[in-house]
């Protein structure tokens, strides 16, 4: 385990945290990132059987039963999962540990959907094995969409966001804590994040046996209702849809060196 890795404190992984994430829903910069969801899902995923990896206070879990999903919620927070509960007692909500989720049904869902939640994962091996996991839960058709910041969110200004205070960001290396204040929570500490390339989630989704059959950066428009300051111009998410690597969809994946 490298020094930024136990250096690295997952900024949800209290009550406090937890409480405050629980009451946010969709706003100003957060929008972008769920509002082309629904289509994208459509025209990438068959099936309704799904898994909302990282699903926190079920933020996102209840977004994929809103579009008729049956989902199991996952995620290594016994707080977020309490809240989880709490705001939608019929939901389904499991505790997991990293990389062990054969239980929950090898090649048996439709779609995983993973939102944020490698933002506060460290560490190449750490990611190239939970990334393992959740692969071998896909149908062999099945699709992992997984939605991050992009390198730009941490050195540029947004309605959701401030990153004036980082300076550091800007010289930010893959696997490197980056910093953020969020305005959208009571919860105004920084949050830290781990930063990660595009070429670099390139390679780690190789690593992971899985290949990328599309990718989007979703901007805002000045017809919209928020307050757009960066949003307009720079993509602050960006959306991977993924898929078994093809011989792996065959059974017979040969594991990249």
């Amino acid at each position: 385990m490298t020094d930024a890795e136990i250096k690295f404190e997952n900024s949800w992984g209290n009550q406090l945290r937890a409480t405050s994430y629980a009451k946010l829903e969709f706003p100003n910069t957060y929008y972008l990132a769920y509002r082309d969801l629904p289509e994208i899902i459509n025209k990438h995923a068959t099936g309704k059987q799904a898994i909302d990896f990282g699903c926190g206070t079920g933020r996102s879990t209840r977004f994929l039963k809103l579009m008729g999903f049956s989902v199991t919620g996952i995620d290594i927070s016994t707080d977020m999962l309490d809240l989880a509960r709490k705001l939608d007692p019929t939901g389904d909500y499991q505790l997991v540990s990293n990389g062990n989720y054969a239980h929950l049904g090898r090649n048996s869902f439709d779609l995983i959907q993973a939102i944020f939640t490698f933002d506060n994962i460290p560490g190449w091996e750490n990611r190239t094995n939970i990334l393992e996991g959740l692969r071998d839960l896909l149908k062999p058709d099945g699709k992992l969409i997984c939605l991050d910041s992009t390198p730009e969110l941490y050195i540029n200004e947004w309605a959701s966001f401030t990153t004036k205070d980082f300076p550091g960001n800007r010289h930010a290396v893959t696997g490197d804590i980056v910093y953020d204040i969020m305005f959208d929570v009571d919860d105004t500490r920084p949050v830290e994040d781990t930063f990660w390339t595009r070429p670099d989630y390139i390679e780690l989704f190789r690593r992971a046996g899985l290949e990328i059959e599309a990718t989007y950066q979703p901007l805002g428009r000045m017809e919209e209702p928020f307050t757009w300051i960066s949003e307009t111009k720079i993509a602050p998410w960006m959306i991977f849809v993924l898929k078994k690597q093809a011989s792996d969809s065959a059974g017979i994946l040969v594991k990249p060196e």
